[in-house]
């Protein structure tokens, strides 16, 4: 993918060593990729009304600071129903939490080939 093209991915998680290497992985195989440390954070960047983040794909924690990944996903739902959304979980279980908000479960450890491939079919492809 070239800078023009490439899909831009909201990459939500407070652990900065898990969002520095997730953020490499992705830009690596060619994605933009924008960040964010916490739900709150994420929200703003996408619903700010004078300039909001355009993302094709939301890739976040369950765990978060001030929200579950699945208070955030039903956030998101409101003002973008369609955004596909990955959640990354080390809790069996977490997708119990999830009904009726459709999201992309990925249990923790994630190989960096699976992370790739699971965002590109979230993207169609």
């Amino acid at each position: 993918m070239n800078s023009d093209t490439a899909k831009k991915i909201l990459l939500v998680d407070d652990d900065p060593v898990q969002l520095r290497l997730r953020e490499a992985v992705l830009r690596e195989a060619g994605f933009q990729v924008a960040i964010a440390t916490s739900a709150e954070v994420a929200l703003t960047l996408l619903t700010s009304p004078t300039d909001p983040l355009r993302v094709h794909v939301i890739l976040t924690d369950h765990l978060l600071p001030g929200a579950t990944g699945a208070e955030f996903a039903r956030k998101v739902r409101v003002s973008h129903p369609e955004m596909p959304i990955v959640v990354l979980t080390g809790m069996p279980g977490a997708e119990e939490e999830y009904k009726e908000v459709k999201v992309i479960f990925l249990m923790k450890p994630v190989a960096p080939d699976l992370l790739v491939t699971t965002v590109q079919g979230a993207l169609g492809g």
